[in-house]
C-alpha cells in the first residue's frame, strides 16, 4: 500500500495553511536602535520634510541663476563675493542680483538663490568670483522635502527593517516604532535514534541538527525558536509536549526521526492537537514528500521529515512563509535569487518540485550553477551550497547551458 494516496503540489498546499492564519499582528513598540530586521507593523509618516532646508550638493557658490546666463571661459560672469554660509546654521548673508556667497556640500541655500556653481567652474578675482559656466535654476541643489514630504508614509506595514531603513528613520527623528511581535516557534524533535550534540553517540544514533538548524532559521526569518528538548518514539510524551507548546506558542514544527513509524506517530500526535487538524499529508516535492500541514486551535503546526537536509529545505519553503504571515509581511515579496547557467545535465522525475542544492562559479560568462549531487540526508550538500535550483514538476530534468535562478541560502 502506498504511503500516501496523494501528493499535494508544493503551491497549494501551503496556500491552504496561509488561508486559515489569522491576518491581525500583534505589535510592541521598539527601540530604532533594536530595529534591525524585525518587521514595521504599522506604517510609518515622516513628521516632517526631509530635507527640511534646500540645501547645496557641492562646493561652490550659491547664486541667482539668472546672474549666470552666457558665462563661458571665454565670457565669464563676475559676481560679487559678500560671504560664506557657515555650517550647521542658517545663512546670514542674503545675496542681491549679482552678488554670490561660497557655500560647502550640505550648506544652506540663502533664501535669495536658486543655484550652486560648482568650484571647479570658478576663479577668485580681487573680492570677486568669475563664473565659467552658467547654472540652470535647481542645479546642484537638493530642495526642501525633496528626498520625503512632511506627512509621508516612508515605510509600509510589513517591511522588513534594513540597515538603510534605520537611517532614513534617524535622519526624520523617529527613535521607536511599532514592530509585529516575533512568532513563538515551538521545536519538538522525536526518534530513538537522536541525542544531543554534547553527547557521543553509540552506532546506529546520530547528534540531533534538526533543532539546531531549524531554531536558526526561524530567528532568521524573524521568529523567535522556543526548544522542547528530543523524545523517544513514544506517543504520550510527544503529545504531552505538543500540547504544551501549542499552548505558550504561535507555531509548533516536529522534526521527527527516519523511520516511517515516527512519521506516523508525528501525524497521530498532530490530530490529537485539535481541529481542523492535518491540512496535507503528502507535498509533491523533493526533498520532503512526508511533510505534514495542519492548523490545530488556530495556530500552524508542522510536521517535518527527519532527515536535515529535507527538515531545513522544507522549513525554508513552509515554514518561513508561515513565520512571515504572522509577521505581517506581503506573499510576494523579493527572494534573493541570481541568474546562472546550469553547469552540467540535471534530471528529474515529471510530478514532484525538485529542490537542488548548487554551487556557484563565476567564470567570463557571468555565473554557472554546479549541482551538488549527494544522498538525501548529507546536511553538509547544503553547507557546501550557495543555492537551490528548482526543477518544476513537469520536466523530466533541465539541460547542461540552461540559464536557471539560483535561491540563495543567506
Amino acid at each position: 500500500m502506498p504511503e500516501f494516496l496523494t501528493l499535494t503540489p508544493p503551491g497549494p498546499a501551503l496556500q491552504r495553511l496561509l488561508d486559515l492564519l489569522p491576518v491581525q499582528v500583534q505589535a510592541e513598540n521598539i527601540r530604532l536602535a533594536d530595529s534591525l530586521h524585525r518587521v514595521t507593523a504599522a506604517p510609518v509618516v515622516a513628521p516632517s520634510g526631509l530635507p527640511a532646508f534646500p540645501r547645496s550638493t557641492v562646493d561652490g557658490y550659491a547664486v541667482r541663476a539668472a546672474d549666470t546666463y552666457g558665462a563661458s571661459e571665454s565670457l565669464p560672469a563676475y559676481l560679487k563675493l559678500v560671504g560664506e554660509v557657515p555650517m550647521g546654521a542658517a545663512p546670514q548673508a542674503s545675496p542681491e542680483m549679482g552678488e554670490t556667497v561660497l557655500i560647502h556640500t550640505g550648506g544652506m541655500l540663502p533664501d535669495a538663490c536658486d543655484a550652486v556653481v560648482m568650484l571647479e567652474y570658478t576663479q577668485p578675482a580681487s573680492g570677486l568670483v568669475e563664473v565659467l559656466r552658467a547654472v540652470a535654476e535647481g542645479e546642484n541643489v537638493i530642495k526642501a522635502g525633496e528626498d520625503v514630504a512632511a506627512g509621508e508614509e516612508v515605510l509600509p506595514a510589513g517591511r522588513r527593517i534594513r540597515p538603510q531603513e534605520i537611517g532614513g528613520l534617524a535622519a526624520l527623528g523617529i527613535t521607536s516604532l511599532l514592530a509585529a511581535k516575533k512568532p513563538r516557534v515551538g521545536i519538538l524533535s522525536s526518534g530513538d535514534e537522536i541525542v544531543a550534540p554534547d553527547r557521543e553517540p553509540r552506532l546506529g544514533q546520530v547528534r540531533d541538527a534538526n533543532s539546531y538548524s531549524l531554531a536558526a532559521l526561524v530567528q532568521d526569518a524573524g521568529g523567535e525558536p522556543v526548544q522542547y528538548g528530543v523524545f523517544p518514539d513514544e506517543l504520550d510524551p510527544i503529545f504531552m509536549a505538543a500540547k504544551r507548546a501549542l499552548h505558550e506558542c504561535d507555531v509548533v514544527v516536529f522534526t521527527a526521526g527516519s523511520s516511517a513509524s515516527a512519521r506516523d506517530l508525528t501525524a497521530q500526535v498532530i490530530r490529537a492537537l485539535g481541529e481542523p487538524g492535518v491540512l496535507v499529508h503528502g507535498v509533491g516535492v523533493r526533498p520532503g514528500k512526508p511533510t505534514i500541514l495542519a492548523l490545530c486551535q488556530g495556530k500552524p503546526v508542522i510536521g517535518l521529515p527527519g532527515n536535515p537536509v529535507s527538515a531545513l529545505i522544507i522549513a525554508r519553503l513552509f515554514l518561513r512563509p508561515v513565520i512571515e504571515r504572522l509577521l505581517g509581511m506581503p506573499e510576494q515579496h523579493i527572494q534573493p535569487a541570481i541568474q546562472a547557467r546550469l553547469a552540467v545535465n540535471l534530471a528529474s522525475q515529471a510530478g514532484r518540485e525538485d529542490w537542488v542544492p548548487v554551487r556557484l562559479l563565476k567564470d567570463a560568462q557571468g555565473y554557472r550553477a554546479e549541482p551538488i549531487f549527494s544522498k538525501s540526508n548529507l546536511i553538509f550538500s547544503l553547507v557546501r551550497a550557495d543555492g537551490l535550483v528548482c526543477v518544476p514538476p513537469d520536466a523530466t530534468g533541465l539541460s547542461a547551458n540552461e540559464l536557471v535562478s539560483v535561491v540563495l541560502l543567506q
